[in-house]
């Protein structure tokens, strides 16, 4: 079902992004909208599926975990065993790993893109060596290490 989303309920997610913690009285104030029109209005855009759930914006540099990169990874689905895999499998596989931060399944060149959270570049080198490269058919990986993340502007 896909769900039209007028100029309201446009402002209303904008808020949300910009700060999910505060109250539908703080939004309707900013918006100039009636507290029970946005308080239905978010809860019909988790009914349908438009607002999946809120998070939390880490600093990652406080929980140790100073160096953020993405990893294009190839994949070979022949094994050297006979038997076959594929990206989808391999992708859940490095999801399940803590320094995974998302895990895509792309088009072009490559199979997964992933984004990865270290604490340092030899922490870095070690997932990448054994941990991503030990993954029977992972065939070849670019890594691009994230020199400066540009945070939202509001």
């Amino acid at each position: 079902m896909i769900s039209m989303l007028d100029s309201k309920d446009k402002a209303i997610l904008a808020e949300l992004r910009r700060d999910s913690k505060q109250t539908t009285k703080s939004i309707a104030r900013k918006l100039r909208i009636p507290v029970t029109t946005v308080h239905h209005r978010i809860k019909r855009m988790e009914e349908t599926g438009v607002i999946k759930g809120y998070t939390v914006l880490i600093n990652h540099e406080r929980i140790g975990k100073q160096i953020a990169a993405y990893v294009l990874v190839s994949v070979n689905s022949s094994l050297p065993n006979g038997q076959k895999t594929d990206q989808h499998k391999i992708a859940r596989i490095l999801k399940s790993h803590d320094e995974v931060e998302e895990a895509s399944i792309v088009t072009g060149g490559t199979d997964i893109l992933l984004k990865l959270r270290c604490a340092n570049v030899a922490a870095l080198n070690k997932f990448l060596l054994t941990t991503i490269r030990g993954i029977e058919g992972v065939d070849k990986t670019q890594t691009m290490v994230v020199l400066e993340e540009i945070e939202d502007a509001h």
